[in-house]
């Protein structure tokens, strides 16, 4: 393979991977293997309850220092990098003028849940699941359509402009895709399916903005970026060390990590466990109208072959439910030290713990929930507490894959996982036992980013096919269950318990 900008030999990767609290870049080999990464943290801004919010211009900056970086480190030169994939925090709205390159208000984060009285009014009429025929997804502040409607409409002057194509709109993969390859100089103005599926305008079938859609949700056509596939040729980056390298690969970041799991088959399904939990099932190449509260889909496409679906499961809160614990309570000094805290006791106590902060996703979808601890007694300690706090990553990711049975008719036989709760290997044990199965964690952990490699490799023909990529997974280890039935159905009988006690605890105005 040889990079298209220079026609010399290209022995690796590179993958933009821009998730919610910080922007990674890394270096792969063709066997997947890093060989460099850089990172760094953005802000977290909350300027009122249930506002989150990121600063564009600090996530393109922190982009560009950490591909030099990364590069740096590794000290290969560009001409060897044969491509480069992004894969970026989805949902999350961008809005910014095209002249200027300037966003014209913080991006909204897809935690946001502004954008509830919208949902509220949209429901109202037709019901939560009323556009769900079309765009595979329920009424939700969780994705950018309602976003991107606030932004235009809290901004003096921002409608006008969007209707005159003055302003762009983009989730963050398109936001770096257009300053990448030149920003108000040429940039790109596109994004992949995957990403496109998460604004709630486009329709599933069809892969193109939805004309009733953006008519519902008040959404000018002029700002919304091309729809192509998840792995083919972009464009070639201007900027940064890496100038010249073509990109060809875009996905979500959940996607990413379905294709860096190698998940290519129906039914194949992965956990990534991260500030939330996302698991995704391949449903091949027809895509599977939910009944039990998930999201369906696009799991990706690459370059002209058929798009595959996948059901979706997202969890709001699970690892940022240790950082609470860590920054809000000052139960532990690190995240890592939930595991030996939770070790400390040997079962719960009685406490569950539902995370419900900012309401509660699949498969309930109720944004009216808040957040519960019940099951008090004088005889709990802190370490019962961080051990509720593990199970309510576990028990939710039941709640999703029960609902993911119900939906495709598959039972779960194996669950791959990643991301960064996967070192605690309490958590993992918890997993196996409440879902009543294997669970795997593979040798590479970092799969988003390897995902959005891979993309970029299979578009730019760095790799054959998908065996290609299947071949290059491998697993670090197993757990399989251990704990009684009697008591495993015990603990989800609690679990659901504790659940219903935090629905419609905030009222509506």
């Amino acid at each position: 393979m040889t990079n298209s900008a220079s026609g010399a030999p290209s022995q690796y990767l590179g993958a933009l991977d821009q998730g919610t609290t910080s922007t990674r870049f890394m270096i792969f080999n063709r066997q997947g293997h890093v060989v460099a990464s850089a990172q760094r943290e953005h802000r977290q801004i909350y300027p009122q309850a249930g506002w989150v919010e990121h600063v564009p211009s600090e996530i393109l900056s922190s982009s560009l220092m950490v591909i030099d970086e990364a590069m740096l480190a590794v000290g290969i030169a560009a001409n060897e990098v044969a491509a480069i994939g992004i894969t970026n925090q989805r949902e999350t709205a961008v809005v910014w003028d095209r002249k200027t390159g300037e966003a014209i208000y913080n991006a909204v984060v897809w935690q946001d849940t502004r954008t509830a009285d919208t949902v509220t009014h949209l429901a109202s009429r037709g019901g939560q699941d009323r556009f769900r025929a079309i765009t595979g997804l329920p009424l939700s502040t969780y994705f950018s359509g309602p976003k991107i409607a606030w932004i235009l409409d809290h901004v003096p002057g921002a409608r006008a402009r969007a209707e005159a194509g003055e302003l762009l709109f983009g989730n963050i993969d398109t936001w770096l895709l257009w300053n990448l390859t030149g920003g108000p100089n040429g940039g790109l103005h596109a994004t992949d399916v995957t990403n496109a599926s998460r604004t709630q305008l486009m329709n599933l079938d069809t892969l193109t903005w939805d004309p009733g859609m953006l008519q519902d949700l008040q959404v000018p056509a002029a700002m919304l970026p091309a729809i192509r596939s998840s792995s083919e040729y972009f464009a070639d980056m201007k900027t940064t060390s890496l100038a010249g390298v073509p990109i060809c690969g875009l996905l979500g970041d959940q996607h990413a990590a379905l294709v860096g799991q190698a998940c290519f088959r129906p039914g194949e399904l992965k956990n990534t466990y991260g500030t939330g939990c996302f698991l995704l099932m391949n449903t091949g190449a027809s895509k599977v109208d939910s009944a039990a509260g998930l999201l369906t889909t696009l799991a990706y496409r690459f370059g002209n072959q058929p798009p595959v679906y996948a059901l979706e499961g997202s969890i709001a809160v699970t690892g940022s439910l240790v950082h609470w614990l860590r920054d809000n309570l000052g139960l532990i000094d690190k995240s890592s030290d939930i595991e030996d805290l939770a070790r400390t006791v040997d079962d719960n106590g009685g406490v569950y713990f539902v995370p419900a902060f900012s309401g509660l996703y699949a498969p309930y979808w109720k944004d009216s929930a808040r957040g519960v601890i019940v099951g008090l007694t004088r005889y709990v300690t802190k370490g019962h507490i961080a051990r509720a706090v593990l199970e309510a990553t576990a028990f939710q990711t039941r709640d999703v894959v029960a609902a993911m049975e119900a939906d495709s008719g598959i039972p779960l036989k194996q669950l791959r996982t990643d991301g960064g709760m996967v070192v605690n290997e309490l958590l993992m044990q918890m997993q196996a036992n409440t879902l009543n199965c294997s669970v795997v964690r593979p040798q590479m952990r970092e799969t988003t980013a390897l995902g959005a490699a891979y993309a970029a490799g299979l578009g730019c023909g760095f790799y054959k096919d998908t065996d290609d990529l299947r071949s290059y997974w491998s697993v670090d280890k197993t757990w399989s269950p251990d704990i009684d039935p009697r008591e495993r159905g015990r603990q989800y009988r609690q679990w659901k318990k504790a659940v219903y006690r935090s629905f419609d605890w905030e009222e509506s105005e």
